[in-house]
């Protein structure tokens, strides 16, 4: 099997058209968007067995002073995972392993992983379920999780709403008594979303986990089909809330937004998802998605909201250096590039 460096347009020709493991931010346009806003080198990995791509992988490389540095995504860029896809032509796991393996082994090799000033991060896609490579090469993983709502063989937003919680059930149906308007809208009004989570977030002592001008590149960079902004406003056109869903071929992800707000006693997040929720089992152009991820069942004072949704928690696996020296490592990083999140 050989491992070869592509470059965009290898890597879409190579793309799987669809797969638990491929994330939204696999797309090549969303990869191009990410290249331009970071200082790290982009390079995109392939396992060919013949002419037939089986096994993808993209990182971002940055070699300073204190050492090389590989994540995948690249940090404070708020995407919530890309690593590894494996597509192998056979069903058979002896195969699916011995893909992920030679992946793996022939990445970390190219990108000097074994050395000790070299400092390796990555998150890899919900449906990846073999990190073992990387843990048998000298890296530490472990598990984080997501909540997925399960929405295949729903036919309407009842359907999806079933094992939801009473209250979250309550508020949902409240939408059809309101006059507030939820629509999809563009660019500007994710943006306008942004200011919301820049203000969220300051109240954390945080930063935003994205610039504004990334966003706005990465959405007149997308394909319209990969995102949709929706916005609650009232009858006088006043901005309420708004959430900014991405797609996958197979999940839409809550990505942005959502911030606290109330219309007539009802929270107005409720009723965006209700929306969302019932685009992704009604609209034909989201078929083929199955899942509403809501990006994170890491956090403790968020899980007790997500919680109500009744999604299944799906795992995925972060990869990273271990030892010592890598600790030594990210404390220099952090020094030199800020904080390591």
């Amino acid at each position: 099997m050989d491992i070869e460096r592509l470059n965009l347009e290898e890597w879409e020709s190579a793309l799987p058209s669809s797969g638990a493991t491929v994330e939204v931010f696999h797309d090549p346009d969303a990869l191009a968007v990410l290249d331009a806003h970071t200082d790290a080198e982009l390079r995109l990995y392939g396992a060919f067995k013949g002419q037939q791509a089986v096994g993808l992988l993209p990182v971002f490389v940055e070699d300073k002073a204190v050492g090389r540095t590989v994540f995948s995504p690249p940090l404070s860029m708020g995407v919530p995972r890309l690593g590894p896809i494996i597509d192998p032509n056979s069903p058979k796991r002896r195969k699916w392993e011995r893909i992920n393996a030679a992946l793996a082994e022939g990445v970390l090799e190219d990108l000097e992983v074994g050395r000790r000033s070299t400092l390796l991060r990555m998150t890899c896609p919900v449906g990846y379920g073999d990190p073992r490579p990387y843990g048998w090469n000298g890296l530490s993983v472990e598990p984080e999780f997501t909540y997925v709502v399960d929405l295949e063989g729903c036919s309407d937003v009842e359907d999806a709403m079933a094992g939801f919680s009473k209250s979250l059930r309550n508020e949902m149906r409240r939408y059809d008594d309101l006059d507030l308007r939820i629509e999809t809208e563009g660019i500007d009004a994710a943006l306008r979303i942004y200011d919301d989570v820049v203000d969220q977030y300051a109240e954390y002592d945080d930063e935003a986990p994205m610039t504004r001008q990334f966003l706005r590149d990465l959405l007149a960079t997308l394909e319209d089909d990969r995102w949709r902004t929706y916005v609650a406003r009232t009858p006088d056109g006043e901005y309420e809330s708004g959430i900014l869903t991405l797609f996958s071929d197979e999940l839409a992800y809550y990505w942005q937004g959502g911030v606290t707000a109330s219309y007539e006693g009802v929270s107005v997040n409720n009723l965006l998802h209700r929306v969302i929720l019932e685009d992704l089992v009604t609209d034909p152009d989201l078929e083929s998605v199955t899942g509403y991820d809501l990006v994170g069942a890491n956090t403790e004072r968020l899980c007790e909201y997500k919680g109500k949704f009744n999604g299944e928690l799906r795992p995925y696996y972060v990869v990273e250096s271990s030892g010592l020296e890598m600790q030594l490592a990210k404390s220099a990083y952090q020094r030199v590039s800020g904080s390591l999140k």
